[in-house]
C-alpha cells in the first residue's frame, strides 16, 4: 500500500529528507505543535475533509527554515510524515507511530464482521465461509490494514470475543463551548475516529448540539483545528505508547492548544449563478456566531455581517480574512454560486 501512496518532499538537507504522505494525514496538526521552527502549516481541514477543496491538510510554509530534525515525524500518530536518510526511512522506537503496538486480531476471532462494519477508516476486511467439517461454525480471515488504522478502538469495543487489541497514541481532554458552537458539523466531518456526533432528539427533548465519545477519541485535535469559531479545545495530557525519548516529546505536546488554522482558502462567488437566497449567509458559522439574529434567519434585518451578505440580490463577500475555511456555505448553495478556492500560504 505504501508504494502506491503519493509522496511530497517537504524539505531536504544534505542526505536527509522530510517526506509527507497525505493519504495517511488526518489533519490533526500535532506536527505543527511540535515543530521547533514553525515551518509547518495546517489549514482548510474542514474543506478538504468535506471534499470541497483539492488540497492537502498540511503544507511546508518555509522549507528553507526547516532543520529536517524529524521531530514532526516522531510525534505524528499515523506516520504521515517520514524522515529519510539516503532514501531510507528512519523509523525507530522514538517515533509514536512506530512505538504503538499495531492493531491486531488473535485466533479467537469468529469473523463476524462487526469490526469491518464499524471501522471509521475502512481499514478492516473480513472474508468468511461456512466450515465444511460438519460443525456449526464460520471460518475465514480478518485482515487489518495497519497503514490506515488510526487506533480509535471501535473494532475492539464491538468485538464479541475480545479478539482485537488496540493501543491509542494519546491520553487527553476534550471540551466544547456550547454557547460558541454553531452546529456547523465541521468537527463531525473531520474526526478520523468517529468520536463526535449529532444526537437525534426526541420530540420535546433538548440535547447537546454536538456530542463527544471519549472512548473513541484519540485526542488528535483535528476537530479543534477545523472548528471555524474556536468552540472546541483539545489538550493532550500524555503520550501512551512506551517509546524512546518520550519526555522531550511530551514537553512539546502536553497541554499545548491546537494550532491555528492557516487561512489557505478564499471565497469565490458567481454572480450569474447566484439566486440571492441567502442560505449561505445564514448557515455561515462565523456569521451566526457574530449575530444570533442572523442565525435565526433574520437575513435582511441587519446591515453589518461578518463574512457574507446579500447585496442587490447577489451574494457578496464582506471580509475574506474572517472566513474559517469550513465550506458550510458551499455545501448549502443549491447552484454552486459560492465555493472555496486554494490560496498559497504566505
Amino acid at each position: 500500500m505504501q508504494n502506491e501512496m503519493r509522496l511530497s518532499v517537504f524539505s531536504e538537507k544534505k542526505d536527509r529528507q522530510l517526506v509527507y504522505q497525505p493519504e495517511k494525514c488526518i489533519g490533526c496538526g500535532t506536527c505543527v505543535q511540535a515543530c521547533p521552527k514553525g515551518t509547518l502549516s495546517i489549514g482548510a481541514v474542514g474543506a478538504v475533509a468535506r471534499g470541497l477543496l483539492d488540497a492537502y491538510f498540511l503544507e511546508m510554509a518555509k522549507s528553507e527554515d526547516c532543520l529536517v530534525c524529524g521531530i514532526c515525524a516522531k510525534v505524528c500518530p499515523t506516520g504521515a510524515l517520514e524522515l529519510r536518510q539516503e532514501g531510507k526511512p528512519l523509523t525507530d522506537m522514538s517515533y509514536i507511530s512506530r512505538a504503538m503496538r499495531p492493531t491486531s486480531v488473535n485466533e479467537s476471532c469468529v469473523h463476524c464482521g462487526l469490526c469491518e462494519d464499524i471501522c471509521p477508516q475502512g481499514c478492516i476486511e473480513v472474508t468468511r465461509e461456512i466450515s465444511t467439517d460438519g460443525k456449526l461454525k464460520v471460518i475465514g480471515k480478518t485482515h487489518i490494514d495497519t497503514e490506515c488504522c488510526v487506533h480509535c478502538g471501535w473494532c475492539a469495543a464491538v468485538c464479541p470475543v475480545n479478539a482485537i487489541s488496540v493501543e491509542k497514541p494519546f491520553e487527553g481532554r476534550w471540551s466544547r463551548d456550547e454557547n460558541v458552537c454553531q452546529t456547523c458539523h465541521t468537527c463531525i466531518n473531520v474526526c478520523p475516529a468517529n468520536a463526535i456526533f449529532n444526537k437525534k432528539a426526541k420530540s420535546g427533548e433538548r440535547v447537546e448540539k454536538i456530542t463527544h465519545r471519549p472512548d473513541a477519541c484519540i485526542y488528535c485535535g483535528a476537530c479543534a483545528v477545523a472548528c471555524p469559531v474556536d468552540a472546541i479545545d483539545v489538550r493532550k495530557t500524555a503520550i501512551l505508547p512506551e517509546m524512546e525519548k518520550k519526555v522531550p516529546l511530551e514537553k512539546k505536546l502536553i497541554e499545548v492548544p491546537a494550532p491555528e488554522d492557516a487561512l489557505r482558502t478564499q471565497l469565490e462567488t458567481d454572480d450569474d449563478a447566484c439566486l440571492g437566497c441567502g442560505n449561505c449567509v445564514i448557515v455561515c458559522p462565523v456569521n451566526a456566531f457574530d449575530n444570533r439574529e442572523l442565525a435565526a434567519g433574520y437575513l435582511y434585518d441587519m446591515d453589518e455581517k461578518a463574512i457574507l451578505g446579500v447585496k442587490n440580490g447577489k451574494i457578496s463577500v464582506v471580509n475574506q480574512e474572517r472566513c474559517g475555511g469550513d465550506g458550510t456555505c458551499a455545501l448549502i448553495c443549491p447552484v454552486d454560486a459560492i465555493r472555496l478556492v486554494k490560496k498559497e500560504v504566505e
